[in-house]
């Protein structure tokens, strides 16, 4: 039997990308599993897809809860978390995934921009969190995850709302292990290399538009499928803290070279081209 067997599973930024993949992985090992993010007609091409990649013997769409969920709209978070949690009686594991990047140097980039990547991949997380841990608290056992990026521990150029972001993550999913422990609820933060997903083509610029670029890196990324399992063999050995991507590749020698030899780091970091 699957670890994720009969465990119910939130995933955010659910209709394509890491998530997606996600959503196809754990519908595979029998687990129950709630997907969000803005375009639900998207959710139900993967609900349905999902369920024709189900475990024998699977039927149906009983086992893919689409909750269609906007990151942006904070308000609608508490009724949100109780729909979610309704959908099957209870919440084993939180993914958040869902978020935006952005390409822009600093000096052009409008506070609101700044504000919105901010809110998307930051302020959604911890508020999402905050409203979910009662209910895990209650029973004694949970696993929150939240999706970071290698940027959650570098800087380059152009990157600047996105890296913020991804830092202050860190911060605060290290502190809430540290409160939440003695409820046998874990913390992991996963943090992906470069993946083959739209995330590039649907980073904000300096006015807040869509970039529209499919960034060289990321078209030859790690593929999602495989990233996906990576994250679910984090999940399941309860790690802190994961590098999910392509093995022994740059982003893996960027994160062990930023917390060894810093200032070598940034000199090279400093000439990155983000792609």
């Amino acid at each position: 039997m699957s670890y994720f067997s009969n465990k119910t599973v939130w995933i955010t930024g659910a209709s394509s990308g890491i998530g997606e993949a996600l959503t196809y992985e754990l519908v595979k090992q029998g687990a129950n599993v709630i997907i969000s993010s803005r375009r639900e007609e998207e959710l139900k091409r993967v609900q349905q897809q999902a369920c024709q990649n189900g475990l024998s013997g699977q039927t149906g769409a009983s086992n893919v809860y689409v909750l269609p969920l906007d990151l942006e709209a904070a308000g609608s978070f508490p009724a949100k978390v109780q729909e979610a949690i309704g959908a099957f009686a209870q919440i084993d594991i939180m993914i958040h995934n869902g978020g935006i990047s952005q390409r822009s140097k600093v000096k052009d980039t409008l506070p609101a921009v700044q504000r919105k990547v901010m809110e998307v991949d930051y302020f959604s997380y911890i508020e999402l969190t905050r409203l979910l841990l009662p209910h895990m608290q209650q029973r004694k056992t949970g696993h929150i995850i939240a999706i970071s990026s290698v940027m959650g521990k570098i800087g380059t150029p152009m990157r600047s709302a996105y890296a913020a972001a991804k830092h202050a993550l860190h911060g605060f999913f290290d502190c809430l292990r540290a409160e939440v422990w003695r409820d046998n609820i874990k913390v992991t933060l996963i943090m992906p290399g470069y993946i083959r997903t739209q995330v590039s083509l649907n980073a904000v610029t300096a006015s807040g538009g869509k970039l529209n670029e499919l960034g060289k890196n990321i078209g030859n990324g790690y593929p999602a499928g495989k990233t996906a399992q990576q994250i679910l063999k984090a999940i399941r050995k309860g790690k802190f803290e994961k590098y999910v991507g392509r093995p022994l590749s740059q982003e893996w020698m960027a994160i062990h070279l930023m917390r060894l030899f810093p200032t070598l780091a940034f000199k090279i970091f400093r000439n990155a081209v983000p792609e």
